[in-house]
């Protein structure tokens, strides 16, 4: 009896496979080498002391969080796409202080103070954004024009949905500037090339679904053009690629089902372009994808998949 083979029954899941959250962290910052080389192709070496700030208080804000909760610190990656992308969306000459004061923001409460990675309910670098938004808003403000620009001589240094923005590019060298990211703006945002060179790369490897950037980008580009403003415009200029690639793809901001991350989708796209229209502020991705994440819980309660052999009962059928 010993000798025979036993039922040993474990709970799920029964498949293993090469995946982990560390080897997928460490491919989406592969994807986010391209628009990080492009910042400071861009905008100059000062990004470099802007990224190295940033990840060294994120990773040391993580542990000193997990260490005070009594929890094993793990680098798997995540703080370091944290610190990353905090810097790629903030002006590519922001003082140091406050890219260690967002640093520390992002970590320490839009993620740690919710339990860690796969509780937090908001996208920390976008919540460290619109922290320091809220706080510094003076020091934001410094944009300059790309240090390395075949057009820099037709565009400003404002960005291309500020008030002050001009150029005496055509509406074809334009599209041209905002494509290869010869326009001022946040650091990793400017390069809609970039920015796709890294998707491409996240959707080869299965890490984020298409329908949320292609319905995201297309609700803005409808509305745009309903609205009688040019579309292709609105899509490159601005933060909407980078965050449609990389911010409202988050596993764990965003729904669980497809269904559900087409519904983030497009209401992320309406708000954009609500508060680009009508909106004090030029921009609106960063404040759309939070408020979508705030949604998020209830998208997912309400949009289920169906049981595996699950029917109807007769009684449910009857009270309808």
């Amino acid at each position: 009896m010993d000798n025979a083979k036993r039922l040993v029954l474990s709970s799920a899941p029964h498949l293993r496979g090469g995946a982990s959250i560390k080897r997928d962290m460490y491919i989406v910052i592969l994807a986010l080498l391209f628009p990080t080389a492009g910042a400071v192709y861009f905008f100059g070496l000062y990004v470099l002391p802007m990224l190295a700030t940033a990840i060294l208080c994120a990773i040391l804000t993580e542990y000193v969080a997990k260490w005070m909760r009594r929890q094993s610190f793990h680098m798997d990656g995540s703080a370091i796409i944290t610190g990353i992308l905090f810097v790629l969306v903030m002006p590519p000459r922001t003082p140091l202080w406050i890219v260690v004061v967002g640093s520390i923001f992002c970590i320490a409460i839009a993620k740690e103070a919710f339990g860690g990675l796969g509780h937090n309910i908001f996208n920390p670098a976008l919540a460290g954004r619109a922290f320091i938004t809220v706080s510094f808003a003076g020091a934001l403000t410094r944009w300059i024009a790309p240090v390395h620009s075949l057009l820099a001589d037709g565009i400003t240094a404002a960005t291309p949905l500020g008030e002050g923005f001009t150029t005496t590019l055509s509406d074809v060298e334009l599209y041209k500037a905002l494509f290869f990211g010869n326009v001022a703006g946040s650091a990793g945002e400017t390069s809609a090339l970039l920015i796709l060179i890294g998707g491409v790369i996240l959707l080869a490897f299965g890490l984020i679904k298409w329908q949320v950037p292609v319905f995201y980008i297309g609700t803005v580009a409808l509305l745009s053009f309903l609205l009688g403003q040019d579309p292709l415009f609105q899509i490159l200029a601005g933060g909407l690629m980078l965050g449609a690639v990389f911010m409202a793809t988050d596993y764990v901001t965003s729904p669980l089902t497809t269904r559900g991350k087409i519904i983030f989708a497009v209401g992320a796209g309406v708000l954009v372009v609500l508060i680009r229209t009508w909106g004090s502020m030029p921009e609106g991705v960063c404040y759309s994808i939070l408020l979508m994440n705030a949604f998020t819980p209830l998208i997912d309660r309400y949009v289920r998949p169906k049981p595996y052999g699950y029917v109807k009962s007769r009684n449910k059928e009857a009270a309808s």
